[in-house]
């Protein structure tokens, strides 16, 4: 299964759960009990949407901030980085491009 159906899956999935307990399927005579109480249909399922954008949305600013403070620039990166550099220098005089 490739990555795009899981992510579709779950999207159907999530909004399938979050529908079933949003629209209020049943009458007040039917026989067949609530899946809610009316108070929490009615108070808190409306706002779970935004309450999971504004979650997923400092999940990733915490991930952001924890990659920039584990950032480490390290000896080895640096000695590659400036070999690639001085290789494009060299490239770049056999093609007589002036380099400043």
């Amino acid at each position: 299964m490739t990555r795009a159906r899981q992510t579709i899956s779950l999207a159907l999935l999530v909004t399938s759960a979050y529908l079933l307990l949003a629209l209020p399927l049943l009458t007040e005579d039917s026989p067949i009990p609530s899946l809610l109480p009316t108070k929490l249909q009615v108070e808190v399922v409306p706002v779970l949407p935004v309450w999971a954008i504004i979650t997923l949305g400092a999940y990733l600013l915490g991930r952001l901030g924890l990659g920039i403070v584990r950032f480490n620039d390290t000896e080895a990166a640096y000695k590659e980085l400036t070999t690639q550099l001085d290789a494009a220098r060299k490239n770049l005089g056999k093609r007589k491009v002036q380099w400043n």
